[in-house]
């Protein structure tokens, strides 16, 4: 993990007033840098890190941010966007739209504790390479017990239950955390069991039909790049999955690093 934050902007200016507010609104501070690319050509800069100063706020707030900073050299000017996630997968799939590569601010090793098993990296592969196709709804993420975050999206191609949660859970002992998909018919019925937990997390669908053995094989392909010591998160074309986080974050804070 590098906790250095330094976009190299002093000798340019913020192209309109929203990106002048953007990176106002940020204080280097309070953040801990989890995962930054830069462009060798110094055009590009993408950062995901936790916000501290969340924690102090509205509980439930989503603590990770996106950071995406485009220069243009020639014109002494950039860009600056920033988004809020409460779980890491969905801050790497906005990195992703803007042009970085996942493999770049993948977060693997190191300071981060593992994924439990092979449906988890699925689950977020899944929302990592999912484009646009998922609208969010809401989001939370606690620092209690249970320690957990989850995002709530309506799902753009799904053809039943099409109101998706993506629900992460830390197990601080076993230093591990899973990730979960949900699928409800609506968004009442999911905050119901958001509010009551009496089920199991109801499945998608399309867990259960003919397409189940696509997922499963898909499992299987990630268990095979882990025991070959490859990253599954670099696989493009029309086998790789389609939709994937709370982004990991320090142990004292949600439970992601060690």
């Amino acid at each position: 993990m590098n906790d250095i934050l330094d976009f190299g902007l002093d000798d340019l200016s913020p192209v309109d007033d929203d990106s002048e507010e953007a990176m106002e609104a940020l204080w280097a501070g309070d953040l801990t840098v989890l995962s930054q690319h830069h462009k060798p050509t110094g055009s590009h800069s993408f950062v995901l890190a936790h916000d501290r100063s969340v924690t102090w706020g509205i509980p439930g707030e989503p603590q990770l941010v996106a950071i995406a900073v485009a220069r243009d050299l020639r014109q002494s000017t950039f860009t600056f966007e920033t988004s809020h996630h409460a779980t890491a997968s969905f801050a790497q799939n906005w990195l992703a739209e803007r042009g970085c590569p996942l493999e770049r601010i993948a977060l693997r090793g190191g300071d981060y504790i593992e994924p439990a098993d092979d449906l988890t990296l699925q689950v977020e592969q899944q929302i990592q390479t999912s484009g646009t196709r998922y609208e969010v709804l809401d989001t939370y993420t606690s620092d209690d017990n249970p320690s957990e975050a989850w995002t709530l999206v309506n799902d753009s191609q799904a053809t039943q239950a099409p109101v998706r949660l993506f629900y992460e859970e830390w197990s601080h002992g076993a230093g591990t955390y899973t990730m979960r998909e949900g699928a409800f018919p609506d968004v009442g019925v999911a905050q119901t069991w958001l509010d009551e937990r009496s089920e199991p997390l109801p499945e998608p669908p399309e867990y259960s039909d003919h397409n189940g053995a696509v997922v499963r094989a898909r499992i299987a392909r990630i268990a095979l790049s882990r025991s070959a010591g490859t990253s599954p998160t670099s696989q493009t074309g029309p086998e790789a999955p389609r939709a994937s986080a709370a982004v990991p974050v320090q142990r004292a804070v949600q439970g992601r690093l060690l």
